[in-house]
């Protein structure tokens, strides 16, 4: 998964999705802003962190087409998370001074709100979900329906078919999660329908706009809190979350004539490109053997750990000779 949405979904719904939050944002966020509403510039701002989660998905995807250069030679990877961190900061600004009008609100009172403009505004913001919802729905099926056609006279075999059934299984994952991630966008909006509603007709109950406020900065708080860790660990050059040094190790040790590991380093370009530099001391009379030793562990690096490059370094065996310092041979005369 990237920084935003999943990268396996169909890349035509990024690019309708897209369009569509281009268009919607701003009348969202102007919507609210003429009814006075700070829950629909709320609700514009989780959809802009949407926003921000397609652009990074798109350009993760063009990044990745790009060559590495003379100077960048790991190529334009860590772009995304460059982008990734801007966008979250501009975030926390704008729920920060949401925030702060909302607490205002919720203490004065002297505030009034344009209860029909914010239901023709929160309306859009469902009816823009509903659609989202049906594209990635559509989009899914389509998928669904051109893969399974394409493969459908193809002789199976063992190792293809496990192949192709992870990859397809990964693909229905990712689109379900993009789906459950736009109906909690549209039980959001409902909820800002909803208090729209209230509002037009008892407009004695206007709390109900900074209470929506206070709610929905949680969520984009909880939906954008991940990545900023994420983001926090390429930079720091971590081990990805769902990788186990030790686990690599220990596999690493399986291989025949692998005598100690002498250095292991992991980390990740961007979301989903880890990298992975190893040092190998091999037995005793095996340094014939380097070669075969070598293709196992890149293909248990690759293949079992799924790294997107990997460096295997060899060397034969040298026996460690222990040496006393002068102080201790010292004292020991």
């Amino acid at each position: 998964e990237k920084m935003g949405l999943p990268s396996s979904v169909p890349r035509g719904y990024y690019l309708e999705s897209l369009m569509s939050h281009i268009l919607t944002f701003p009348t969202l966020f102007s919507g609210g802003y003429v009814a006075n509403s700070l829950a629909i510039m709320t609700d514009a701002l989780h959809m802009l962190t949407d926003l921000s989660g397609i652009i990074l998905t798109l350009l993760a995807l063009w990044l990745s087409a790009k060559s590495p250069t003379k100077r960048f030679t790991f190529g334009f990877h860590r772009l995304e998370v460059l982008s990734a961190i801007i966008s979250v900061l501009l975030v926390y600004i704008l729920m920060a001074f949401l925030l702060y009008e909302a607490v205002q609100r919720t203490i004065h009172m002297d505030y009034e709100i344009n209860g029909d403009i914010m239901l023709i505004t929160a309306a859009v913001g469902v009816a823009v979900n509903l659609i989202m919802g049906f594209l990635l729905n559509q989009s899914g099926h389509l998928h669904s329906h051109s893969h399974s056609h394409r493969h459908s006279h193809i002789p199976q075999s063992n190792s293809p078919n496990t192949a192709h059934s992870s990859s397809h299984g990964h693909s229905s994952l990712a689109v379900r999660a993009a789906f459950v991630h736009a109906l909690g966008d549209l039980v959001q909006s409902i909820g800002v329908l909803v208090a729209a509603y209230i509002i037009r007709f008892k407009p004695e109950y206007k709390i109900a706009d900074p209470i929506c406020t206070y709610v929905f900065s949680i969520l984009v708080i909880l939906t954008t809190v991940r990545i900023l860790c994420d983001t926090g660990v390429i930079i720091l050059e971590g081990v990805p979350r769902h990788l186990n040094v030790d686990r690599i190790k220990e596999d690493l040790m399986k291989i025949e004539d692998v005598y100690s590991i002498e250095d292991l380093n992991v980390w990740s370009l961007t979301a989903g490109k880890t990298t992975a530099i190893v040092h190998l001391q091999l037995v005793p009379g095996s340094s014939s053997k380097w070669e075969e030793v070598q293709s196992k562990a890149r293909q248990l690096l690759l293949n079992t750990f799924g790294m997107y490059k990997c460096s295997v370094q060899l060397q034969s065996y040298k026996q460690e000779i222990s040496k006393t310092c002068a102080s201790c041979q010292s004292s020991s005369a």
